[in-house]
């Protein structure tokens, strides 16, 4: 019986079995071939169908099975009826079977807040970056990120479409290699599942960084780590990603821009598995309602070896960027 389960665990399980239909609904406005592209504050800030379907699917599901949540999302839309079709109101049985970490136990639904980017890597989405882009749902209490949410609606996309081209029609003929999309969900004190955590190359120096938000600070920042290599990526939840299966060993963005619901579901997966998520100063973000969603101090983050990069950020980039 679901009373018999923790708030959080029951917020989880239903954020995840919401954000496999937002993943399903970011493949769909794709396949119809009308992405609904508006201009929010510049060419680099966009917004598609898809955001806007997912924020609503989203927000309205969470809302309605947990009337006293805070959720805040990306997206400004004008409240209205919501089209059934959007709503979801299964939960991940998988989530309910792990045990809730102690001291969460006694958390009440109003006492959350829930930020929510419906469609993280907007951009490259319009450009055909798929692997780039996440949905991302993120739990925090007494402002510190503590569970969370994120579907990639597209991994796997390659190999599936090579299977497709080959004749067949259907995951279930396919086999698994075929399965399209995936969704990583993690508690702080219990763990982060859905991949297999692996590790950059030990002595490599390889950032994960913005693919199109970069400026002076940022590549002032990434050349004084004296870095192997540069990924330049969209998503905040993809360079997450990066770091946790070994492809990156630090996310570097030295510049505001990136807000509080770009890291809160990232933050969790990273902290779950032992990393740490800061701004450029060492400071932890903070998650209340009331806070400012902008980023303004940038972020730094790693799965090991923090103090490496910490160190090396330069005096004139940490001045630039007020927390």
């Amino acid at each position: 019986m679901a009373s018999s389960h923790t708030v959080l665990m029951r917020l989880v399980a239903s954020a995840y079995s919401i954000a496999q239909k937002a993943g399903a609904i970011v493949r769909r406005v794709i396949a119809e071939g009308d992405l609904g592209i508006v201009q929010k504050t510049s060419a680099t800030d966009l917004q598609t169908k898809a955001d806007r379907l997912v924020q609503v699917s989203i927000c309205s599901s969470l809302s309605r099975k947990f009337p006293k949540l805070t959720i805040i999302g990306e997206e400004d839309l004008p409240s209205g009826e919501v089209d059934p079709e959007l709503i979801e109101d299964g939960q991940w049985e998988e989530v309910l079977k792990q045990p809730c970490p102690s001291q969460y136990r006694t958390i009440k639904e109003e006492d959350l807040v829930v930020w929510v980017d419906p469609l993280d890597g907007t951009k490259e989405y319009t450009e055909g970056l798929l692997d780039n882009v996440t949905v991302l749902i993120g739990i925090a209490y007494e402002g510190k990120a503590i569970a969370g949410i994120i579907n990639q609606p597209y991994y796997n996309y390659e190999s599936h479409e090579k299977q497709m081209l080959r004749g067949h029609r259907s995951a279930a003929t396919a086999g698994p290699d075929a399965l399209l999309g995936r969704t990583i969900w993690g508690v702080l004190g219990l763990g982060a599942f859905g991949f297999q955590l692996k590790e950059a190359p030990v002595g490599k120096h390889i950032i994960t960084t913005t693919r199109s938000h970069s400026n002076k600070l940022v590549t002032d920042c990434i050349s004084a780590m004296n870095p192997d290599d540069v990924l330049r990526v969209g998503g905040a939840g993809n360079k997450i990603i990066q770091l946790i299966e070994g492809k990156a060993s630090a996310y570097v963005f030295a510049s505001p821009g990136c807000k509080k619901w770009d890291t809160c579901a990232p933050e969790v997966i990273l902290h779950a598995v032992g990393g740490k998520l800061t701004d450029i100063h060492g400071n932890a973000l903070q998650y209340d309602k009331d806070v400012k969603h902008m980023n303004s101090a940038g972020v730094l983050a790693t799965l090991r070896n923090y103090d490496y990069y910490a160190s090396r950020v330069p005096e004139s980039v940490k001045s630039a960027l007020i927390p």
